[in-house]
């Protein structure tokens, strides 16, 4: 199964992020817009992995207080647009500690530099992200979820496996 390690977002975050979705909206952008449901932070994308149940013993050892993020700015990398995060010290070092552990436990992931950012649109039909003023969201992290995700008929189907809590 296909499997990321998040950050799922309180509806108070999701209503400002889709807020930022209907301004791109009213800027007449048209493209593939992240479902509300499906609005997240990825930590750790593991990809497609048979044993959810030993991802979700080995990220258990993860440690973190809980930690504020909030939206600081919009941006582009090629055909997606996305809302960043602020990053706060506590928000690399709970990645920083994920990746750790799922390379201690041979648990395969994608190494990229950790880059927090939301999926707002992909492939949207205008080449620059427009000037839109972006509403502060906020938000206090208190889980880290496992995530499996599935095609649907309508795209992706997210559905959390599991979760581990600030201590």
């Amino acid at each position: 199964m296909r499997l990321f390690i998040a950050i799922n977002f309180s509806d108070g975050m999701k209503d400002a992020l889709v807020g930022i979705q209907e301004k791109l909206k009213e800027n007449n952008v048209r493209g593939n817009y992240t479902k509300p449901e499906n609005l997240h932070l990825t930590l750790a994308f593991i990809g497609e992995y048979p044993d959810p149940d030993y991802v979700l013993d080995t990220l258990a050892q993860v440690r973190f207080k809980p930690f504020e993020i909030r939206t600081d700015r919009l941006g582009s990398f090629g055909k997606l647009w996305w809302a960043g995060i602020s990053a706060p010290a506590q928000l690399s070092n709970c990645a920083s500690q994920i990746r750790h552990y799922l390379a201690e436990a041979d648990i395969p992931f994608d190494r990229k530099r950790f880059s927090p950012h939301i999926t707002l649109i992909r492939e949207p039909d205008k080449s620059a992200v427009p000037e839109t003023a972006l509403p502060e969201a906020v938000m206090t992290v208190n889980e880290i979820s496992l995530m499996r995700s599935d095609k649907g008929k309508r795209g992706m189907i997210y559905t959390e496996l599991g979760c581990v809590r600030s201590v």
